[in-house]
């Protein structure tokens, strides 16, 4: 093939062009919502809707077990002591904290949570973490600071992994891989580390030296995320101060800014919501905003969320409530917005600052430990991976036989596809030429703002780019990543040509309109994701508009004279070519290659390498693969199934 580098990622940006003009309409409506209200009636009316769609994005346990709590040692320090705390947030799932408690207590104080930030190794014990603990405590609050899941002494894959592997040394790479595992049951992963804030407060407001009507929150970035999601779940705090992590997800979006998957709620951006509603739904109680000026988080869009609150809390004449500080440093909860944190919640419980040094008590992060080797899993924890295959497990064996004839309905509504009645527009573009073959390059215009890229490898050159003309009976490819790539290096499709016009298509997101190179493509922390995450907070998730491209696709080439089309697809493009199958009962065939067997085996096991996209949120409630190739019965085949690491299922 000449030429090769002009035509890759030549539409790599148009995913994040089509999102942003779909929030840009709900963000126009919002704030059209927003100024409609009047009234303290209209307000509350807003405030319950608002709650409403977070509720549904946050799934938690039906019921509450037994803490377990207990101290496991204690440091004395000159006007405070640090209990070192373990408690279960679920059965024998360990969540390990501190306590910070002023010296010569005579009455209940106020209390506050202290989430903590993404600091995979130090967590609650990073320095600047610490010091907002202290400053806390020298004021005269309890404070209670414990470690996120896969942070600090809450490794998840200490068992099964070395020291070096990302999903120990990265503590956003394991919160994806969890979550990618918990969206085949239904379950998102922010609503694990919800309840465990949830269950943190429980212990907090359990102590006799905690006065359970003054508990404030903060946080810092993923901190920042758990003060935001509680502060709006959780009805027992009474203020809060978020911060490095309030924007909006709008900004995040626009910026190219990809975040964890519990910070990306399934639904919220569907159901109108930005991130400033998680606080509207509590006005109007006092928060702060805390960012800073050189944050990678937008400060223009933490400026927007204070100026709808602050508008917000007007209809409450509560303008005073709400504040902002911005400092003067990279993202971080450095001693400014330490400071402006403190005096903020001095002011509601009538506290007087500590003015003092911080950093000088700041203890060796060994010191802090509440485990023995500082680790939750030697001690004794179940890993979260084993929580979730039980999950799995139980779902599955509850889960009530699905009738066939109900599973194109229960697909469509899962993945949110409608069936498309209407033949789409397309452009032609330059084709690619080659000894001996051609390359007809077409952009399919699926829906407004997308170009689904079709292909037509053909040995008769000269009649290469009309497409008005199919074949009666067509070959379509669907690839693993790319589609150019697939029709050069894979097997089948090189047998598929040397039989006649190839056709092959690269849906959005693949190939032609892939924002990354395909060696980034399955980083758990790349574009991919990031448009997987904005697809499931729209309500439509990736892999089902990626089937509506083939959907649409399949409408051209019928109207355009093939009478019978057999569809092929390779490893992602496997999944995709499955579901277009059970929808589109009109393929003569359809051949899976590298085609995973089961979405359960993928919850069995401790990590996943299949990307984001693959995962149908919810699909083990209703039915797995096996389910879907009995539809499909002797019309479709297996060719090298692959198995939960993408290898060859005997291993090679």
């Amino acid at each position: 093939m000449e030429e090769k580098d002009w035509y890759k990622n030549v539409y790599g940006h148009q995913m994040f062009d089509y999102y942003v003009n779909i929030l840009k309409e709900i963000r126009e409506d919002r704030q059209k919502r927003l100024k409609a209200i009047k009234s303290r009636k209209e307000a509350e009316k807003y405030k319950e809707y608002v709650l409403s769609v977070i509720k549904k994005a946050f799934p938690l346990p039906e019921a509450k077990t037994p803490l377990n709590p207990r101290t496991t040692g204690t440091i004395e320090k000159p006007g405070y002591r640090i209990e070192k705390v373990i408690f279960e947030s679920r059965p024998k799932f360990f969540v390990t904290g501190n306590l910070y408690i002023p010296s010569g207590l005579k009455e209940r104080r106020p209390g506050v949570l202290v989430p903590c930030g993404h600091a995979t190794i130090e967590s609650k014990a990073y320095s600047l973490y610490q010091e907002v603990c202290i400053r806390l405590v020298m004021s005269g609050f309890v404070v209670f600071t414990y470690d996120p899941i896969s942070q600090g002494e809450r490794d998840q894959y200490y068992s099964v992994s070395d020291e070096k592997d990302p999903l120990r040394t990265n503590c956003c790479y394991a919160h994806n891989m969890m979550g990618k595992q918990l969206e085949l049951l239904g379950d998102f992963f922010g609503s694990w580390r919800v309840w465990d804030g949830i269950r943190a407060l429980d212990y907090l407001l359990s102590r006799d030296e905690v006065d359970k009507e003054q508990v404030g929150i903060t946080g810092n970035s993923g901190g920042g995320t758990l003060t935001t999601w509680l502060w709006a779940i959780d009805e027992r705090l009474k203020m809060a101060a978020p911060s490095c992590f309030i924007t909006t997800f709008f900004a995040n979006l626009e910026n190219e800014l990809p975040s964890d998957n519990e910070q990306c709620p399934p639904g919220v951006i569907g159901g109108g919501l930005e991130q400033a509603d998680f606080f509207i739904a509590r006005a109007p109680k006092p928060v702060l905003f805390l960012g800073q000026k050189y944050d990678f988080f937008d400060i223009r869009g933490l400026k927007e969320t204070y100026s709808d609150i602050k508008n917000f809390y007007h209809l409450y004449k509560a303008e005073d409530n709400v504040r902002m500080f911005i400092g003067d440093n990279i993202h971080g909860y450095f001693p400014d917005d330490q400071k402006e944190m403190l005096k903020f919640f001095c002011r509601y419980t009538r506290l007087k600052p500590y003015t003092g040094d911080a950093s000088s008590l700041v203890e060796r992060v060994e010191n802090l430990w509440a485990t023995e080797k500082g680790q939750v899993i030697p001690a004794g924890s179940k890993p979260a991976y084993q929580i979730i295959a039980e999950e799995a497990k139980n779902i599955v064996e509850r889960r009530k036989k699905i009738q066939e004839n109900k599973i194109p309905d229960i697909v469509k509504k899962s993945l949110n596809i409608s069936i498309p009645k209407t033949v789409p527009h397309y452009r032609v573009l330059r084709p690619l030429y080659s000894e001996g073959y051609a390359v007809s390059r077409y952009a399919v215009e699926t829906e407004r703002g997308i170009w689904t890229i079709l292909y037509k490898k053909t040995s008769d050159v000269a009649h290469s780019v009309i497409l008005e003309e199919v074949e009666k009976t067509v070959h379509l490819y669907i690839p693993h990543i790319s589609a150019l790539e697939d029709m050069e290096t894979d097997t089948l499709a090189k047998s598929l040509f040397s039989e006649g016009p190839l056709y092959s298509i690269d849906v959005r997101g693949i190939g032609a309109s892939m924002p990354d190179s395909p060696e980034d493509f399955s980083n758990p922390y790349g574009y991919d994701y990031m448009l997987k995450a904005y697809g499931l907070m729209l309500g439509r998730p990736y892999l089902g508009q990626r089937i509506y491209d083939v959907l649409m696709v399949l409408n051209l080439l019928k109207k355009n004279g093939a009478e019978e089309i057999y569809l092929y697809g390779r490893g992602q493009g496997s999944l995709i070519a499955l579901f277009t199958g059970v929808l589109s009962r009109s393929l003569k065939k359809i051949t899976l290659k590298n085609c995973p067997l089961s979405f359960y085996e993928w919850t069995q096991v401790p990590s996943v390498s299949w990307a984001d996209a693959n995962f149908p949120h919810g699909i083990l409630k209703y039915m797995d693969i096996p389910d879907l190739l009995k539809v499909l019965g002797e019309k479709v085949e297996i060719i090298e199934p692959w198995d939960h690491n993408m290898r060859k299922k005997d291993g090679r």
